[in-house]
């Protein structure tokens, strides 16, 4: 098939690259033409502007956003919905909220244009393993791109979830999901490392023996075990952690849905407390410690110097 690509970050170039090897045409355009020239490189055709890419797709036309999500999409299916035809097709592959996404593919449809909402999970190993696709929409417009998906996609890596915005809101809980592994499996490791054992422990070959019959194996242990070999003290990190919105609108989903959600929720305010090294609150529990009970606190010596 022959579509437009939009967006050449660490997903989109990576993606396109994927669909030319696979024998698609891309018609490539980043808002930077230095990403542009990086395709085009690689065999894709280039566009220095949206109208040049619209006008070298063929009718109907297919296009993939791969943007942050917000008002850059927006904008962008503001400014394409006025150069496209009846009969187009535009595919949303960024992380945005599915509310928005059911927002626009009502938008779409009144010009005209047929839109779907694709989560895709796979990162920067997806060139090479592929990505895993869930997808909403109409399934007519699924069925038009399934060559896509299966070029893009491992093998049974890829579902049509249902009307418009499913496709996000799977994605959202994914990442939910993500974020809970991610946290009991630190959570785990440091564990080892504080404990008397953890001085003779290989974290490296440890993640890769838990994946070898164990019931906690996964590509998060691979990933765990690549890192410990090449850092086996992380010594290299800050203990920041930051969220792209997913984790925060699943925990916002779980409360208007009412559905306990303790593990996701925790994961996510475990990364807010990651960018707080020296919190108010916990200054407050030392103070309240301190007050009730006598228990020893440690002083900053108020030195206007000292890190906080």
């Amino acid at each position: 098939m022959r579509l437009g690509m939009i967006g050449l970050g660490r997903m989109g170039l990576n993606m396109a690259r994927r669909l030319l090897r696979g024998g698609h045409e891309i018609v490539a355009f980043n808002r930077t033409s230095d990403k542009t020239e990086l395709a085009v490189v690689e065999g894709a055709e280039g566009a220095l502007s949206l109208d040049e890419l619209v006008r070298k797709l063929d009718p109907p036309r297919t296009v993939w956003l791969m943007l942050p999500a917000g008002p850059v999409v927006d904008q962008h299916l503001e400014d394409l919905g006025r150069i496209l035809s009846p009969g187009d097709l535009i595919i949303d592959g960024g992380n945005s909220n599915y509310r928005d996404s059911v927002r626009r593919s009502s938008a779409m449809a009144a010009s005209g244009l047929d839109f779907l909402d694709a989560g895709v999970s796979g990162g920067v190993w997806g060139l090479e393993e592929g990505y895993c696709l869930m997808i909403g929409g109409p399934a007519e417009s699924f069925h038009r791109l399934e060559p896509v998906f299966r070029t893009l996609a491992p093998p049974q890596g890829y579902l049509h979830c249902g009307p418009a915005g499913s496709g996000h809101f799977v994605k959202m809980i994914h990442n939910g999901i993500e974020y809970g592994l991610m946290q009991a499996y630190a959570e785990g490791f440091d564990l080892l490392q504080a404990s008397t054992y953890g001085p003779g422990l290989n974290l490296a070959d440890l993640a890769r023996l838990w994946n070898h019959g164990s019931v906690i194996r996964s590509w998060l242990l691979e990933l765990a075990g690549n890192a410990f070999s090449l850092d086996p003290g992380l010594e290299s990190l800050k203990a920041y952690v930051d969220d792209s919105g997913e984790g925060r609108w699943a925990v916002n989903e779980a409360l208007d849905l009412a559905v306990p959600a303790p593990v996701i929720t925790l994961a996510l305010m475990e990364r807010f407390r990651s960018r707080r090294p020296d919190s108010f609150a916990d200054r407050v529990l030392a103070a309240l410690r301190r007050e009730f009970g006598g228990h020893a606190v440690r002083e900053t010596n108020n030195d206007p110097n000292e890190s906080r």
